[in-house]
C-alpha cells in the first residue's frame, strides 16, 4: 500500500457528523482512532456536496490548521496552510500557490449517505 493509500485507509461506512453540524461554505476537523494510532482528516462543505482531505500538507507535512477547523481563507474559495500560506483546491485538493508547486492534498473519500457524512471507498 502506497504512503498516500495509508494515510487515507479509514473504513468505510464511518459516520462523522450530520452534515448540518458543518456549516456551508465552512470545513471541520475529525481524528479517527484506527488500531495503528490516530487518522486526521477535515471535511469541507458546499451546499450539499463534501470534499475530504487528509490533514497534512504536502510542502512540509504538518496540519494544514494551527486553530481547529481554519482550513479555508478567508472568502472561503481555498483551502489554506497556516503555516506557510499554501492554497489548495477545494473540489480536487491541488496546490494553486504558495510553497507546494506540483503537490496537492491527499484526498480522503467522504460522503453525504441519509444526511450524514459518512467515509466511503476509493
Amino acid at each position: 500500500m502506497s504512503e498516500e493509500a495509508r494515510l487515507s485507509a479509514t473504513p468505510a461506512g464511518v459516520r462523522l457528523a450530520a452534515l448540518d453540524n458543518i456549516a456551508d461554505g465552512s470545513a471541520r476537523n475529525f481524528v479517527i482512532r484506527m488500531r495503528a494510532g490516530r487518522f486526521h482528516g477535515f471535511v469541507v462543505r458546499r451546499g450539499g456536496a463534501v470534499h475530504g482531505y487528509v490533514d497534512r500538507c504536502p510542502h512540509m507535512g504538518l496540519p494544514l490548521a494551527q486553530r481547529l477547523d481554519d482550513y479555508l481563507t478567508p472568502d472561503g474559495d481555498l483551502i489554506a496552510c497556516s503555516w506557510h500560506g499554501a492554497l489548495f483546491g477545494i473540489g480536487d485538493g491541488a496546490c494553486v500557490g504558495g510553497p507546494c508547486a506540483g503537490a496537492g492534498l491527499t484526498p480522503w473519500p467522504v460522503k453525504v449517505e441519509d444526511g450524514m457524512i459518512v467515509t466511503s471507498e476509493r
